[in-house]
């Protein structure tokens, strides 16, 4: 969105009168209008707009006008927090506009200059750059059902609802399941652009109940490296373009919600689950060497990695089996050990992925322990017994790799109409 300042002057010359003027004066904020005039430089530079020029107006119309008094004022909530803190400093009283306003009246609070330049460009370019550079490497883009008869992942943070038959069913945690049954079809690689459902009730600035996911499964050849290879050249590509061509975009960003540009290296460190819980007890910070990471330990590792490494981007490999779903392959050589990763982005995870159990006995055994119901996902079972090559894959959220690369504070300035335990609206 480019914005420009309009001009009237009455005069003989332009047309404009008086009346004009005063019908001008009248418009309420955020109408839209339809105006006609003359691009000129103007004398002094202007600070309010992203033009260098204004129109001097010869014809307004009023196409369709807006209530007249606003549930909040743009300028309010495009302000940064220098501003309140510069407001502030000389006793000047400057109307905050709180989150749970901006998503009451999204469509409002979408008009800033930020959120035209997440939702008009950063987000748009991510989604094109995930696409373009898969296509690059002959993965095909595919489309899995979304309404499904059991778990994809595990666990009970499901949606669950009726099918028109009355079985119940529920909406998919990830298109996991129908991705890997493409590979096991001889599709060879492919990648989805999809809504995931989680019903999750984590009401964190980092989750969640629906957002977009960034999909892919590939067969692999020697080593689940392979799959981490692509994520490589995907996502230092992504950042590559996303700095080079969204210049504008990141600077009207950073001016109301000011980061540090992210800091990656041009081939991506890649560090063991050992090493990692080895750093972050030489740091002083005891984790169980074979359960998860929690949100603080990620965060603490996310900071000694820049500090030693000088990247904010880094793949961790190796996670203990135990913390893994149920689909994914042991380590050869450590069976309590599996061939899986996480990649994280200032000390945030933003992918989970790993090679992926192909043969039927395996499966099945993995899919019991972790308490799965087998006869929920008897298509999926069955497609491993007509012979399945090694794969491996991964998913990432789309709007949580926008929130990390941008520093933004909360995933809901990363989603268009957010989806979180307590929102539903608009």
């Amino acid at each position: 969105m480019s914005t420009v300042q309009c001009v009237l002057s009455a005069s003989d010359d332009t047309g404009v009168s008086t009346q004009m003027i005063k019908f001008a004066a009248s418009i309420s904020k955020e109408s839209v209008v339809d105006i006609e005039g003359v691009v000129s430089l103007p004398e002094k530079p202007i600070e309010a707009t992203t033009q260098k020029v204004e129109i001097q107006v010869t014809k307004v119309h009023c196409i369709s006008p807006a209530i007249p008094t606003l549930p909040f004022n743009l300028e309010d909530a495009a302000r940064s927090e220098a501003e309140f803190e510069k407001a502030e400093q000389s006793g000047q009283k400057l109307a905050r506009v709180l989150q749970d306003t901006r998503l009451n009246h999204r469509v409002l609070g979408l008009r800033t200059p930020m959120n035209q330049a997440i939702f008009g460009g950063i987000l748009d370019h991510v989604e094109h750059k995930f696409r373009d550079y898969l296509r690059s490497k002959k993965f095909k883009g595919v489309h899995s059902p979304k309404i499904i008869s059991g778990s994809s992942e595990g666990g009970a943070a499901v949606f669950k609802l009726l099918y028109v038959n009355g079985e119940p069913v529920c909406l998919a945690q990830s298109p996991q399941l129908h991705k890997q049954m493409s590979i096991c079809a001889g599709l060879g690689r492919v990648f989805e652009v999809c809504s995931i459902f989680r019903a999750e009730k984590s009401n964190t600035h980092r989750h969640l109940c629906e957002f977009t996911g960034l999909d892919a499964e590939m067969e692999i050849k020697e080593h689940y490296f392979e799959v981490c290879d692509i994520i490589d050249g995907l996502f230092v590509s992504m950042f590559n373009y996303l700095n080079e061509n969204c210049q504008l975009e990141l600077e009207i960003i950073n001016k109301q919600c000011p980061f540090e540009p992210l800091k990656y290296l041009e081939k991506t460190l890649r560090l063991t689950y050992a090493e990692g819980i080895e750093m972050l007890k030489e740091a002083g910070i005891e984790i169980e060497p074979m359960g998860d990471l929690n949100t603080e330990a990620e965060k603490q590792l996310g900071r000694l990695v820049k500090e030693k490494y000088g990247t904010e981007f880094f793949i961790l490999h190796r996670y203990p089996l135990a913390v893994r779903p149920f689909y994914t392959m042991p380590c050869y050589d450590d069976p309590a050990y599996s061939n899986s990763f996480d990649v994280f982005i200032r000390g945030e995870e933003i992918i989970s992925g790993g090679q992926r159990i192909h043969t039927p006995d395996l499966l099945r055994k993995r899919a019991k322990e972790c308490g799965i119901d087998l006869s929920t996902i008897k298509s999926y079972m069955d497609s491993f017994r007509y012979g399945a090559p090694p794969h491996g894959g991964f998913g990432a959220g789309l709007e949580r790799v926008v929130m990390l690369f941008c520093g933004l504070d909360n995933i809901r300035k990363a989603s268009l109409f957010p989806r979180d335990p307590h929102r539903l609206e608009p």
